[in-house]
């Protein structure tokens, strides 16, 4: 027995050099031969025989297994009828629930609020003056908005006077929905700038973005019945 163990260490290490190889073999020709090229994180074998996923941040593209060529767009199983890179990119921009600044939040609660959506937005975003007025329907919720200013100067300024109001989610209202504008107020806003910096650091770069209990992100003003679904899938 005392000879198996070094026998199976070294069968193991002769299974996976190849592999870690070969992954070197794309990351050195890639960075050489594309300078601009951001950098590299992971590589990792795809389901395809001789593709392999090249992951920088969140963006995957797709390698041969010698450097030598590069694909930008999605991989899609034809037999499963699954798209392999839309999967793998929700899984990359997904945010744990826990992680995200609700205490910077202020929030709605509709009926028994056992479900919860996130939701980043700008307060002169037009998708998200119509996304606001769709969540008006939504039932048992509780909705954490985070302001998220990122369209000007104005945008600034308006999500301070909600954030600094005695009734931030009836201010916030009145002006997505009804369109009257919240007055002047002022306070500490730390917390717009810590929602900001959040956003940019997660590259949340459009409102709405919508982010589920189960850390699904889903940018855009997607319909009500797809939000109903994200939040009754989840367990």
């Amino acid at each position: 027995m005392k000879f198996v163990r070094p026998l199976l260490v070294s069968l193991l290490a002769l299974a996976i050099s190849p592999v870690f190889a070969q992954e070197a073999t794309i990351r050195k020709n890639l960075s050489e031969r594309l300078s601009n090229l951001p950098k590299i994180d992971e590589i990792s074998k795809t389901p395809m025989n001789g593709l392999y996923e090249v992951r920088m941040g969140n963006d995957v593209m797709y390698s041969d297994s010698e450097g030598n060529f590069l694909i930008q767009g999605a991989l899609i199983d034809v037999r499963q009828k699954r798209n392999l890179t839309e999967e793998r990119m929700e899984k990359l921009s997904a945010i744990p629930f826990d992680q995200l600044p609700l205490k910077n939040a202020f929030t709605q609660v509709r009926g028994n609020g056992k479900r919860k959506l996130v939701v980043f937005a700008d307060p002169n975003c037009g998708y998200c003056k119509r996304f606001e007025k769709d969540l008006q329907k939504l039932e048992n919720v509780t909705i954490y908005h985070l302001l998220y200013p990122i369209l000007g100067e104005d945008s600034k300024t308006k999500s301070k006077n909600i954030w600094c109001a005695k009734d931030k989610a009836k201010v916030w209202n009145d002006w997505m929905v009804n369109g009257t504008a919240p007055a002047a107020a002022n306070c500490d806003t730390a917390a717009i700038d810590a929602i900001v910096e959040f956003g940019k650091k997660q590259r949340i770069t459009g409102t709405p973005t919508l982010l589920f209990a189960d850390g699904t992100r889903v940018p855009g003003a997607v319909p009500m019945a797809q939000v109903e679904k994200l939040l009754n899938d989840i367990k």
